[in-house]
């Protein structure tokens, strides 16, 4: 049933902050650690005293060429910073170094999947260097605002999308993309709710089928994807609830309530003007190199989509499997050493994304904990495509004993405790003939047509070989014998 919402369509631009890993701040040698006494790492740098002078932390500079060349951006080869001002009292200096006519990256674009699954390219507007402020605490004190400066002068990303996204379900799909990226550059924890990854959503709405973008409001204070999604629900149903009842949106910078959902408003927006952006006088420009450049991106780790078109397209798993393999770069890596030792893909996957995710999940670790080495895994898979042992045995017995004993090869876990399968096809036949002699009446009902009873023969089967008979050989003879 179509309704007034059926009318319009949104447009939406994400901005996403991801704080970068470095061991200090943006311009000064001031700790950059989250979840430090408040107020300890500062210094006159930091709080912008008369006479200090900022100086350029390099492996920012690294992080954000990284960034650019995973989102096929264009590097700029000379930039300059400049001075963002404006007053707020967790921002000691008064201004922000950040970059305006200069950033560090231009273009580019993130590839996420559309509501339908289709694939679709956001295209960015910039990614530009800049230093965090600090952090106002409101709910901690009935009667007054605290301030944590430890994150002023953390060293961020400002990731700048075109106004491309069409619904919340993209903006999710794109945070996420962007969270999986910064992750597989270790960049960047892309924790939301510790605040190293933020998402700003501007939205706006229009008719279907016009091309006047609608007045644009900024939501911020989002502290989870799912936040992210909720906050462009509610304001793309306020705005056009607004707009029906002949009312105008007002162009401003919103909140996001997550206890109810809503957005409320703070402030009207900032135009670029009242920031009086002006260059940096106390930072030399910068000039990135090619040669740069090419250093930086031999650094680079495969990245998630060379990653899952190589698992779809060349070892011929399925979209599920790939997705799940390069959710996370540390499962993806060790996946990717485990095909070093084994051709079966499939069964690789599924040992990586079934059995070893099984036992992270129960044991609430990482996978840099787990002790059994990729080889040892490919190996085991080698055992059960030379039939020598059966999948049961190989998860369910040898595996557990492998984590307890990393040390040990599968082969040797096996052969300890009699475990090797037995395919020898004359005894598993004698075996066989037991079984049905143990069962006269049940024979002959199969043979009446009750086919359901071969599973009950392979159990005695199996039962009499203490779990050692090959049941594709068993099978493939148990039924000869059943058919004389």
């Amino acid at each position: 049933m179509s309704s007034i919402y059926d009318k319009y369509e949104a447009v939406i631009g994400l901005e996403v902050h991801a704080q970068l890993q470095t061991k200090t701040k943006a311009y000064s040698s001031d700790k950059n650690e989250y979840g430090s006494t408040p107020n300890t790492n500062v210094s006159v740098i930091t709080l912008g005293h008369p006479g200090t002078l900022p100086k350029y932390n390099k492996q920012g500079i690294n992080f954000a060429v990284k960034m650019g060349l995973a989102c096929e951006s264009n590097i700029t080869k000379d930039m300059i910073f400049a001075r963002k001002n404006y007053f707020y009292p967790d921002l000691p200096k008064g201004y922000q170094i950040t970059q305006d006519e200069t950033p560090i990256c231009t273009g580019g674009k993130i590839q996420i999947k559309k509501d339908d699954g289709s694939v679709k390219q956001v295209a960015l507007t910039r990614i530009h260097l800049e230093e965090d402020a600090g952090k106002s605490i409101h709910d901690l004190d009935p009667f007054n605002t605290l301030i944590d400066l430890n994150r002023a002068g953390v060293p961020l990303i400002e990731i700048v999308s075109e106004p491309e996204i069409k619904t919340s379900q993209e903006a999710y799909n794109y945070v996420t993309e962007v969270r999986k990226l910064v992750r597989y550059l270790d960049i960047c924890d892309g924790n939301m709710e510790e605040g190293s990854l933020r998402c700003d959503a501007n939205v706006s709405v229009m008719l279907k089928g016009s091309d006047t973008f609608g007045n644009r409001t900024e939501v911020k204070n989002m502290n989870s994807m799912r936040n992210v999604q909720r906050a462009i629900d509610f304001e793309i149903k306020r705005q056009i609830d607004l707009i029906e009842q002949g009312e105008t949106i007002v162009t401003e910078t919103r909140s996001f309530n997550a206890a109810n959902g809503s957005t409320i408003s703070m402030r009207s927006k900032e135009a670029a003007n009242d920031y009086r952006y002006f260059p940096e006088p106390d930072l030399q420009p910068i000039q990135v190199t090619q040669e740069y450049v090419t250093k930086v991106k031999e650094q680079m780790p495969p990245l998630p989509n060379f990653l899952f078109h190589k698992y779809t397209k060349e070892l011929g798993l399925s979209e599920y499997d790939a997705q799940v393999l390069t959710d996370d770069k540390s499962i993806a890596l060790y996946f990717e050493e485990v095909i070093k030792y084994t051709e079966n893909y499939k069964s690789a996957s599924n040992w990586v994304t079934v059995n070893i995710k099984s036992y992270l999940n129960d044991k609430a670790i990482e996978i840099e904990d787990f002790d059994v080495k990729p080889e040892k895994i490919g190996e085991l898979i080698k055992l059960i495509d030379s039939n020598q042992l059966s999948n049961s045995v190989a998860s369910q017995k040898v595996f557990p004993v492998l984590i307890q004993t990393p040390e040990k090869t599968a082969l040797s876990i096996a052969e300890e405790n009699n475990w090797i399968q037995n395919s020898d096809e004359d005894a598993i036949v004698e075996l066989i003939k037991k079984a049905l002699e143990k069962y006269p009446e049940k024979v002959e009902e199969y043979k009446s047509g009750k086919k359901g009873l071969l599973g009950m023969f392979m159990g005695e089967v199996m039962k009499l070989s203490q779990g050692k008979a090959d049941p594709k050989v068993a099978n493939k003879y148990l039924r000869q014998e059943l058919e004389k």
